[in-house]
């Protein structure tokens, strides 16, 4: 005969004591409760760095966004012509990532060192607002 079945219908409390019964009140309470209190050990354990804040976030204003493009796009784009304008189709900088075979005139606001060293290597040639510029 269990503990539960043998106290059942004699007291008030059926074997538990008075607190035992009442919710989650012997478990400490449910889920996270207490982490910050009676939990704060448990939490220091297993959850190092879940509380807190993290990183940082830059002002919206100081972010600058490009609309990119690959320099691996650009074949498909051109469609056989032989001199693409990147600012018209609303893309800002161009990118080094893939490789090309044709020689293509490309006009871009601005663009990685690695897409310019890719598209001269194919023959062609960039333009743009943003030529390169020395310092003095």
């Amino acid at each position: 005969m269990s503990k539960a079945n043998k106290h059942r219908g004699r007291c008030r409390t059926h074997g538990r004591g008075h607190k035992a019964g009442r919710g989650a009140g012997k478990r400490g309470g449910r889920g996270r409760a207490g982490m910050n209190k009676h939990r704060v050990m448990t939490r220091i354990k297993y959850m190092p760095g879940h509380w807190g804040m993290h990183g940082f976030n830059r002002d919206p204003s100081l972010r600058t966004v490009y609309v990119t493009c690959n320099v691996s796009d650009l074949e498909r784009m051109a469609e056989g012509k032989d001199s693409i304008d990147l600012t018209e189709m609303g893309i800002d900088k161009l990118l080094g990532s893939g490789r090309i075979s044709t020689a293509l005139t490309v006009t871009v606001e601005e663009w990685s060192a690695k897409a310019a060293e890719k598209i001269s290597a194919a023959g062609g040639s960039i333009e743009g607002d943003d030529e390169e510029e020395e310092w003095e």
